[in-house]
């Protein structure tokens, strides 16, 4: 059973986000761990790292929500430079407080630069008597080493996709909303593991009476990436010919699919695995900052046409 919600919010994975640390989906052994912590109203510097959408931010804010403190919120995608350390965060943990302790939140930290993350170091230990850290990242090996040995570093393992289908039941009674088994399995092997787009997901689906339908124009199948591949693996793969595929699937975000590519390397492009993960790292870092991601994605399909044609192998 989902525990108290913001009723008033408009997006369910906002009003539908765990307030109470026994209602987090997942990672029991964290969880037991936390709570130790939350008891005694202190907790260790954190870093919690894993895929996106499985619930770093929601257990950084459900960290907060239960201990007697003030707390600073910072997604570091948007704030990024040492500007925001020296500022934001070096001024909140030194001004006064009726609290007893501070928590700083840093979300996304594996955007923080090498000069705002050396200052954030030192500003750990400077006010290491009463303010504590959280960061989150999808890819811990972006977090200097001086950080990472002055956390905590936890791995967010993805909750199991029965664990997720049960959570989702449960929204889905407090809407006293419905929907087809076979529907919602199609939904979470779509997303996993990332909770949020299930979740978004579910919203943008049309409802008839009081069940909610798939809707095949938000769905977008994976059947997308297979048919990349299989170009990919032809012996002249087209440029032209895969833009129109991703044109036709009219597709946003390529985390998935560098994911899928990654994974499935060795299947559709045998030999030259090494090649693909370097590649991926590249552009999948640079996706971060860019505006057009498709611009991206088609730049490392290029590059990867490119070894192709002549047969370079790492």
């Amino acid at each position: 059973m989902i525990a108290e919600q913001n009723k008033t919010h408009s997006l369910w994975v906002e009003r539908f986000r765990p307030t109470k640390l026994e209602n987090y989906v997942g990672n029991q052994s964290i969880k037991d761990k936390l709570g130790k912590y939350l008891e005694q109203n202190d907790i260790q510097n954190f870093i919690f790292y894993g895929p996106a959408g499985t619930g770093k931010t929601t257990l950084a804010k459900l960290i907060v929500k239960n201990l007697d403190c003030d707390h600073l919120y910072i997604n570091a995608s948007d704030e990024r430079g040492i500007e925001t350390i020296r500022d934001k965060v070096a001024g909140f943990a030194s001004t006064a407080s009726f609290k007893p302790l501070k928590v700083v939140i840093l979300d996304e930290a594996d955007f923080l630069t090498i000069q705002a993350q050396a200052s954030l170091r030192n500003i750990i230990e400077t006010f290491s008597r009463n303010t504590r850290f959280i960061m989150t990242c999808n890819y811990v090996e972006r977090i200097i080493d001086p950080l990472q040995s002055r956390c905590q570093v936890l791995k967010i393992i993805p909750p199991s996709k029965q664990e997720i289908a049960y959570h989702i039941v449960d929204i889905l009674k407090e809407l006293n909303l419905g929907m087809g088994g076979n529907d919602l399995k199609i939904i979470i092997n779509q997303h996993y593991p990332d909770i949020r787009k299930i979740i978004n997901t579910l919203q943008l689906s049309p409802i008839e009476g009081d069940e909610i339908k798939i809707d095949t124009s938000i769905i977008v199948s994976s059947n997308y990436m297979v048919q990349i591949m299989k170009e990919l693996v032809k012996k002249t793969p087209t440029f032209k010919d895969i833009r129109q595929i991703i044109a036709n699937a009219n597709v946003s975000d390529f985390e998935e699919f560098y994911k899928f590519l990654y994974e499935h390397a060795s299947k559709y492009l045998p030999g030259k695995e090494g090649t693909v993960a370097i590649l991926i790292n590249e552009y999948s870092y640079q996706s971060n900052f860019r505006i057009d991601k498709e611009i991206n994605i088609m730049g490392c399909i290029a590059r990867i046409i490119e070894e192709k044609k002549n047969n370079i192998i790492i």
